[in-house]
């Protein structure tokens, strides 16, 4: 058995267990049909890292992740074969930092919707004002809100039916604004497109779901259009900092309110879908402004402890 068919087994077995495992498992596909060519029938320290450092113009943050998705195959057929070599978890280091986000203002957001609105094609100018409503308003993952079926939108009791990661699914109310919204798209989606092809909540103009390709395309020409641009010496805008902008918005909310933040924590960790609180709390340092509205809470929180 080659190494590619080992792989496609190893990769059969991830995604049984709930991993979708699609980049990642086109790049172990790819080392593997390496180690085909080589004549290579184990895995090797040598041979992964070779692979995972390849590319000369790459962080290192980048050869670490493609060597843990080695690792990963690695230590499964180390189970089955003992000459098979496991990379160890330390060969990179690499700095575990998360590059910050884009928080769109209210009059950012805005103008992505009313730019949304002057495309050409209707269906399409509709799908993306209601696109990018929903996740400014609910913080879903662009994937998630695109794998949204006709029947995971209950208009009625104000609800969405959310597949996330690893095929959890969760339950998201909705505030009674974005459920008319989310009606008045699906009645004009219906007017234009009858005859749907797919289940799908969010279609083209032909009835087939929309895709994220034409979502982060379309999104970047909306980005244009609304006369946003990529601040000096940080990463771009994207669909996905809407995400992001919901939990900063949410949290410094909380904080100005004088809502204890660390009991509703949990619960924001929840509606977004996170596994673990840890990747909710990375909020209050991937935006200066909650950051200091934190310091300020706690500094009185200190201040009243010592009276």
């Amino acid at each position: 058995m080659s190494m590619r068919d080992k792989a496609e087994e190893y990769l059969a077995l991830r995604r049984a267990l709930g991993r979708k495992m699609a980049a990642d498992g086109r790049m172990l596909l790819d080392f593997a049909g390496r180690l085909d060519d080589a004549g290579q029938g184990a895995v090797t320290v040598a041979a992964a890292l070779q692979w995972a450092t390849e590319s000369l113009d790459a962080s290192p943050g980048h050869w670490r992740s493609r060597l843990g998705i080695v690792r990963g195959f690695a230590r499964h057929m180390h189970a089955l074969d003992p000459a098979t070599e496991v990379p160890p978890a330390d060969l990179i280091i690499a700095p575990q930092r998360r590059k910050p986000p884009y928080i769109y203002s209210r009059e950012e957001v805005s103008a992505l919707i009313h730019a949304a609105g002057t495309i050409t094609t209707p269906l399409a100018a509709a799908s993306m004002q209601a696109l990018v409503s929903l996740t400014a308003a609910t913080g879903l993952r662009l994937s998630e809100a695109l794998g949204l079926d006709r029947d995971d939108v209950g208009l009625q009791d104000a609800t969405l039916i959310v597949k996330g990661k690893n095929g959890q699914q969760r339950l998201v109310p909705l505030h009674p604004t974005t459920a008319a919204m989310l009606a008045g798209y699906a009645a004009r989606r219906d007017r234009l497109c009858p005859d749907p092809v797919s289940p799908a909540f969010f279609t083209t103009r032909t009835g087939h779901r929309a895709g994220q390709s034409w979502a982060h395309g379309t999104f970047t020409r909306l980005l244009a259009q609304a006369g946003i641009s990529q601040p000096r010496g940080r990463r771009r805008p994207r669909i996905h900092d809407l995400r992001h902008t919901f939990a900063v918005t949410t949290l410094t909310r909380w904080y100005q309110d004088g809502t204890d933040v660390r009991a509703q924590m949990p619960v924001l960790s929840t509606y977004l879908g996170h596994s673990n609180a840890e990747s909710t709390y990375w909020y209050l340092e991937a935006a200066p402004e909650l950051l200091a509205l934190a310091a300020a809470r706690l500094e009185r929180y200190e201040k009243g402890a010592t009276r």
